[in-house]
């Protein structure tokens, strides 16, 4: 299973991270995000990067040529496509990409049907918000969507509930976002060393 630390803001965080751990690291280009981070500031993160760190991009409601610049501005190794996007804006890129999608009590797996991807996302529906809102949701929901391809567990990920999150739905990955944090955009290594700690119980990493 693999560990994806979003969020990413400064070049401290995405070292310490990737020291204790992950696979890949998450950082938003989507404006309203207190996450949010430009484009050049997160090339100079990737670049200090150690190798087989993987990067992801996460977008919302871009235009493709937009989405293009960010790709060849910071060499970002991903997309996540995190807003309303239509399967006909999922489309190639030059890089792997993947839609995230908000999931409520009446969320519908069979949607996934409509997307092509490497995978999907499944995040808390909260009104108002694109995600980061250290809420979860009920993780019945994703044994059902497993059936349509590989599953990113998203949305109020913690040390403390990590555990029973991943034995009951066994994702292809997670994403942990507020759920390490000691403010938002600004992890907290103590946090993450946990989270590894704990993931170590369920899964060989």
């Amino acid at each position: 299973m693999k560990v994806k630390i979003c969020g990413i803001t400064n070049i401290d965080d995405a070292l310490s991270a990737a020291e204790l751990g992950a696979d890949a690291l998450g950082f938003i280009f989507v404006k309203s995000s207190p996450r949010h981070i430009n484009p050049s500031a997160a090339r100079k993160i990737i670049q200090a990067l150690p190798p087989f760190v993987i990067t992801v991009g996460v977008v919302a409601d871009m235009a493709y040529n937009d989405v293009l610049e960010i790709i060849d501005q910071t060499s970002i190794g991903c997309v996540q496509f995190h807003g309303d996007e239509t399967p006909k804006q999922i489309v190639k890129y030059p890089v792997p990409v993947y839609k995230s999608f908000r999931v409520d009590s009446s969320f519908n797996p069979e949607i996934l049907r409509r997307y092509k991807g490497s995978a999907y996302l499944l995040d808390t529906k909260t009104s108002g918000e694109l995600g980061g809102t250290g809420q979860t949701f009920n993780w019945e929901i994703v044994v059902k969507a497993k059936e349509y391809g590989r599953i990113i567990l998203a949305g109020g990920l913690t040390p403390e509930n990590i555990i029973e999150a991943v034995r009951t739905v066994q994702p292809y990955a997670v994403d942990v976002n507020s759920g390490v944090e000691e403010s938002p955009g600004k992890k907290d290594r103590t946090k993450i060393k946990l989270l590894f700690k704990q993931l170590t119980q369920v899964i060989n990493i």
